[in-house]
């Protein structure tokens, strides 16, 4: 599923190819369940002849603000992509969403279906977007934050726990793994079992992540490359985590994967005690 470096290299692909356009046509899959709690009839009127004039990533969902006070936001899930083609693109049967500018087509493409389309009209921004939980790089992300939420979910494992975005947006399998792994804290620790020493590293190592993942994957141009790795160095954990026998970039050991949590998770033994 895509994360939150991810969801933001989308976002500007759209925003940079159509900020100050006006939509000039919109085509949708009616019926499709992306468009199953919208009303598609009134989507369309509102979004023909709005032109873009904001954008924003939050988590793992995306905002494009436009004139007339319409708000479009987009869950990608886990297979979705937005795409720039051409304007006179012909959408194909998993381009769910296509708005057509003078110069382009903004695609959302969708082939497992398991994203979201979301709508709103009014001078607000929706309730869908608001209560989005603050970013890890802002402010309100402290380790008191962080080490209240950990003592409510106490039982649970922190592999578990780093996943769930009303406290961590954004952070997906990878993502998590990685911040595991820079922390040297193993996946299967109980969130209540974690000193404030490794709840501060558990912090500082969520939003480091962030950081070189924006950095590295959102700030790239053109096109997502496969699997991201030829942007990713190999000092992280994130380039030998996929392959059997993948190693370790700090100890050299082998890699194990297992499920955790209810998804697979990678850890190195070497580093991450249990």
């Amino acid at each position: 599923m895509p994360e939150l470096a991810e969801v933001e290299f989308f976002r500007r692909r759209w925003h940079e190819a159509a900020h100050g356009e006006a939509i000039t046509a919109v085509h949708t899959h009616d019926g499709k369940k992306l468009f199953r709690r919208i009303p598609v009839a009134d989507f369309r009127r509102a979004l023909t002849g709005a032109k873009l004039l904001s954008s924003e990533a939050a988590a793992k969902q995306m905002c494009f603000r436009f004139s007339n006070d319409v708000w479009l936001g987009i869950h990608l899930g886990m297979s979705g992509e937005l795409q720039v083609e051409p304007a006179d693109y012909a959408t194909g049967r998993h381009d769910h969403l296509a708005l057509r500018t003078r110069r382009h087509t903004l695609v959302f493409s969708d082939p497992r279906m398991f994203g979201r389309i979301l709508f709103h009209q009014g001078r607000t921004a929706p309730d869908w977007w608001t209560k989005i939980a603050p970013a890890i790089l802002s402010p309100t992300f402290t380790t008191e934050a962080v080490a209240a939420f950990l003592r409510r979910r106490a039982r649970a494992p922190i592999k578990a726990v780093l996943l769930m975005q009303e406290r961590f947006p954004g952070i997906g399998n990878w993502m998590a793994d990685e911040v595991l792994w820079r922390a040297a804290i193993h996946p299967r620790r109980t969130a209540g079992s974690l000193s404030p020493a490794e709840v501060r590293r558990l912090w500082r190592e969520c939003r480091q992540v962030c950081r070189l993942a924006l950095r590295t994957i959102a700030g790239v141009g053109g096109a997502l490359p496969p699997d991201l790795n030829v942007h990713i160095p190999d000092t992280w954990l994130f380039n030998h985590r996929w392959e059997d026998g993948g190693r370790c970039p700090r100890t050299g050991r082998p890699l194990l994967r297992e499920e955790i949590g209810g998804r697979t998770t990678c850890w190195s033994p070497g580093r991450q005690k249990l």
